[in-house]
């Protein structure tokens, strides 16, 4: 045992004062927005996530492997890869659609006023 001179005293540790911030701030129901991007542009992306999640369950609920995935939807295996990891900024919207038809899904765009 280490006599009470040799001891090391334990600091008190730093907390960094964002943690320390409790306050709540509702969010606008874009994520996107919410980070500061301009209402277009995050609404693009968060079209692209919509339909990478929802092609991503779907994939999923066939139980197809990333090669079976990859040869339905007629990218390579890597693509399906990063699809199933929830990469939304390596595919466009236009890609996204089109896997989604192949992958058996029916997208449909509404705009509304």
């Amino acid at each position: 045992m280490k006599s009470k001179s040799t001891r090391r005293r334990s600091r008190p540790k730093k907390i960094d004062p964002r943690f320390a911030d409790t306050r709540i701030i509702h969010g606008s129901g874009n994520i996107f927005v919410d980070l500061g991007f301009d209402e277009a542009e995050a609404r693009v992306m968060a079209f692209r996530v919509e339909l990478l999640v929802r092609l991503e369950r779907h994939l999923e609920a066939q139980g197809y492997t990333q090669i079976e995935a990859a040869k339905l939807l007629g990218i390579t295996q890597p693509r399906v890869s990063a699809l199933m990891k929830g990469k939304w900024e390596d595919f466009s919207v236009d890609m996204l659609l089109t896997l989604a038809t192949r992958a058996g899904l029916k997208p449909e765009l509404r705009l509304a006023a």
